[in-house]
C-alpha cells in the first residue's frame, strides 16, 4: 500500500505531492514554487512575502461573509536528518515513504510530517467545496526548524483572519495553547594545526545509533546526547593523547545521535586506553539501558592525519562541552508534567580553523531562558572561546485560557470523540506568539496528528490519528462559521 491509497484520500494525496518536493530549512525554493503553483492551479488569491512566505486566501462561501476569518498555517521546511547508512540527498532526492501498519515513516531519513502533514491538512481544506464557512487563509511560514524566521517576519498583511490554527502539533487529542520561547547560542574556537606526531598510534571512535530526537518536546525522556557523551570520554581519559578530529551533532533542535573523535596516543598506553574506552561504553549502556537499546560505539586503528589540534585548544574545547549544560533545568511549578528551561548542546563542529560548539536554549520564562543562556556563555569564555553569537531567538506564546476558539476547540472534540481533549502548553517552538506581535487580536491555538520521534530518522506519522485530525479541522471550521 502507498499513502496515496491511504484516507483521507486528499489529504495524504497533498502530503504525498509535498514529500516528493525537496525542502530542508534554508533551501525552500523548490517547496515556494510548487506553493504558488498549487495556489495557480485551484485558482487562489496568494501572495509571497519578502522572506518567501506564501500565503493562499478564499473567499467566504455564499452566507457566510460575516462569519470569522480563519487561518489555518504550517511550516514548509523540514528537519534532513539521515541514518549513517543513508545516501539521500535532501536537496534533490524525495522522501521515500514507506505504509508500516499504522504508521507512514521513511527509509532511514526524516518523514517531514513535521509540518508536511499541517500543510497537508490546510491545503486540503481550503481547496474542499464541501467546507462552507467564512473567509480561509492557508499560510505557509519558513524555516521554522532554524528559528522561524518566517514567522518572526510576518506582516500583518499575510494574516486576515480572527482565529488561527497552527497545525503544527504532534499529539492526537491535544489542544496547544502556549509554548516555550528559545535561542540559538554559538561558540567559536580558534585553533592552530600542528603536524601529527608521528611516534603515535591513532584511532577513531564513533558513537552511532542513538536515538536522538526533538530537543524540546524530548528533552525530558532519558534520551543520550552523543555530544555530551564525546566530551565525557575525552575529558576522563586516564592518558595523555592528541586530538586530531571531533565532530558531533548536527542540528541545534535535534538531540545529538552520532559523534566521533580521532586520538593519537603514545604505543604504551594501548592497553589502557582500551580499558578506559571498554569501561566507558559499559557505563553507558548500564545508565541508559531504558532508553538506548540501539546504540553502537566502536574504535579502531586508523592511519596517522596529518595534523591535530594544538593541546591548549582542544583541552579547552573538551572541558567547556563537558561542563556546560544540557537536558532540563527545571520544571514549570503551574503546570504539571511540563518542562519550564532546558538547553540542547547540540553540535561540536571544525569548520575553517575554528571548533564551534552550538547549543539551544528555551523556557516559557523569559528571563529564565537568558539565565541558562548567559549560564552556557560564561563556561564557553571561561574555556577561551574566541567569539559568541546568539541567533534565532523568539518569544514564547503565553496561554489564554477564556479564548472563544479554544472553547469552540474543546466543544467540537467532545462531540466527535466522546471525551475532552487535553490542554495543554509544550515545551517547543511554536510560531504563535510572533503571530500575536504582528496581530494581536487573533485567537489561537495549535493540534495536530500523532507524529513520533520528529527531527529524527525514526520520525513516523499515525494514520488513524491523520484521519481525526482531519474530521476535527472540517467540523471546527463548520462550528467557527455557525458563531453568532
Amino acid at each position: 500500500m502507498t499513502v496515496r491509497e491511504l484516507k483521507p484520500t486528499r489529504v495524504w494525496e497533498i502530503f504525498d505531492e509535498i514529500t516528493k518536493v525537496p525542502r530542508p530549512s534554508g533551501r525552500l525554493e523548490k517547496i515556494q514554487k510548487w506553493l504558488v503553483d498549487f495556489a495557480q492551479k485551484h485558482n487562489l488569491e496568494y501572495k509571497v512575502d519578502e522572506v518567501g512566505n506564501v500565503a493562499m486566501f478564499r473567499p467566504a462561501a455564499p452566507g457566510f461573509e460575516n462569519a470569522k476569518a480563519v487561518v489555518l498555517q504550517g511550516h514548509m521546511d523540514m528537519v534532513a536528518e539521515k541514518a549513517a547508512t543513508s545516501n539521500h540527498d535532501f536537496d534533490n532526492d524525495p522522501i521515500e515513504t514507506i505504509v508500516d501498519g499504522e504508521w507512514v515513516r521513511a527509509n532511514n531519513t526524516t518523514l517531514g510530517a513535521d509540518d508536511g502533514m499541517g500543510l497537508a491538512i490546510a491545503l486540503a481544506a481550503i481547496t474542499d467545496p464541501d467546507i462552507k464557512c467564512g473567509a480561509m487563509e492557508a499560510l505557509a511560514t519558513v524555516d521554522e526548524e532554524t528559528g522561524l524566521t518566517g514567522a518572526s517576519n510576518i506582516e500583518a498583511d499575510m494574516l486576515r483572519g480572527d482565529y488561527l490554527l497552527n497545525l503544527d502539533s504532534e499529539d492526537d487529542g491535544v489542544i496547544t495553547v502556549g509554548c516555550a520561547g528559545g535561542l540559538v547560542s554559538i561558540f567559536k574556537f580558534d585553533y592552530k594545526e600542528e603536524a601529527a606526531p608521528g611516534d603515535l598510534v591513532y584511532f577513531q571512535v564513533n558513537f552511532s545509533k542513538f536515538h536522538g530526537g526533538h530537543s524540546g518536546t524530548d528533552i525530558n525522556k532519558g534520551f543520550a546526547s552523543a555530544t555530551k557523551l564525546i566530551a565525557r570520554l575525552l575529558a576522563t581519559l586516564p592518558i595523555d593523547y592528541k586530538l586530531a578530529r571531533i565532530d558531533s551533532g548536527n542540528l541545534h533542535n535535534a538531540i545529538a545521535f552520532t559523534a566521533e573523535a580521532v586520538v593519537g596516543i603514545k604505543p604504551e598506553y594501548k592497553e589502557k586506553f582500551a580499558v578506559a574506552f571498554n569501561t566507558f561504553v559499559a557505563d553507558v549502556r548500564n545508565e541508559y539501558h531504558v532508553t538506548e537499546k540501539n546504540f553502537e560505539m566502536e574504535c579502531k586503528s586508523v592511519d596517522a592525519p596529518a595534523t591535530v589540534i594544538g593541546d591548549c585548544t582542544a583541552r579547552r574545547v573538551i572541558a567547556a562541552a563537558f561542563a556546560a549544560p544540557h537536558g532540563v533545568a527545571s520544571m514549570s511549578m503551574e503546570i504539571e508534567g511540563l518542562v519550564e528551561t532546558s538547553t540542547n548542546l547540540a553540535s561540536i563542529k571544525m569548520r575553517n580553523g575554528q571548533i564551534v560548539i552550538e547549543a539551544f536554549s528555551r523556557s516559557a520564562v523569559e528571563s529564565r531562558k537568558m539565565e541558562l543562556v548567559k549560564q552556557i556563555e560564561s563556561v564557553m569564555r571561561l574555556a577561551g572561546a574566541n567569539e559568541v553569537l546568539q541567533e534565532g531567538g523568539y518569544q514564547g506564546w503565553e496561554p489564554r485560557m477564556d479564548s472563544k476558539l479554544l472553547q469552540l476547540a474543546v466543544d467540537s472534540w467532545e462531540k466527535l470523540y466522546g471525551v475532552k481533549p487535553v490542554v495543554e502548553a509544550i515545551h517547543a517552538g511554536l510560531e504563535c506568539g510572533l503571530f500575536l506581535q504582528a496581530a494581536p487580536h487573533m485567537e489561537m491555538i495549535s493540534f495536530g496528528p500523532t507524529l513520533q520521534d520528529v527531527h529524527s530518522p525514526q520520525e513516523r506519522c499515525h494514520i488513524p490519528a491523520v484521519q481525526k485530525g482531519w474530521d476535527f479541522t472540517v467540523e471546527l471550521l463548520r462550528e467557527i462559521a455557525a458563531m453568532k
